[in-house]
């Protein structure tokens, strides 16, 4: 456990030289107030909070970064966003892969300058057309190894932004000869 807080401090420290705040793979289960009290006279503009066991995220991270411009959040196993996700003004990429997702938080749309967003590797299943075609700056959108219906394929947005996504299987792959 000291170790862990050793290494989190140490991170802290660098990270206000270099406003990048590193804090993945530290075992966390939330954002220490630690964490916010060190950094609080720093903008940090990315932060990497991957490979926890974050199961939430706490509007205060909103408060305390809110310059940043790259956001990941993989690697945990986090379901949901604040609504507080979209005041994040300046956050052009984020990565919420290899969570609990079942859809792509509505707040998420709502980034004005959102270009990049990794949902990879979560559990979803059908996508709110919508709110995607609202994204007007999103450019690349990560969609591999979800389980997306048919229907949510064929009807996502042409033009604008990329998708990528696993290639269709054609039907005589899936025969067992």
């Amino acid at each position: 456990m000291a170790s862990g807080v050793a290494r989190i401090i140490y991170r802290c420290e660098e990270a206000m030289q270099t406003q990048h705040l590193d804090l993945s793979d530290c075992q966390m289960v939330h954002i220490a107030e630690g964490v916010y009290h060190l950094m609080k006279e720093t903008e940090v503009k990315t932060l990497n909070i991957s490979g926890n066991v974050l199961t939430k995220i706490s509007p205060r991270l909103v408060v305390k970064f809110g310059l940043l411009q790259d956001l990941d959040i993989s690697r945990n196993q986090i379901a949901s966003l604040p609504n507080e996700i979209s005041a994040l003004a300046h956050l052009e990429r984020l990565n919420i892969s290899s969570n609990c997702f079942i859809e792509i938080p509505e707040c998420v749309y709502r980034l004005p300058c959102l270009k990049e967003l990794d949902a990879s590797k979560n559990r979803i299943t059908d996508i709110d057309h919508e709110n995607l075609r609202n994204a007007t700056f999103l450019s690349n959108l990560n969609l591999t190894d979800n389980p997306l219906t048919k229907k949510c394929i064929e009807n996502l947005p042409q033009g604008g932004i990329i998708f990528t996504m696993p290639q269709e299987q054609e039907d005589w792959e899936d025969l067992n000869v």
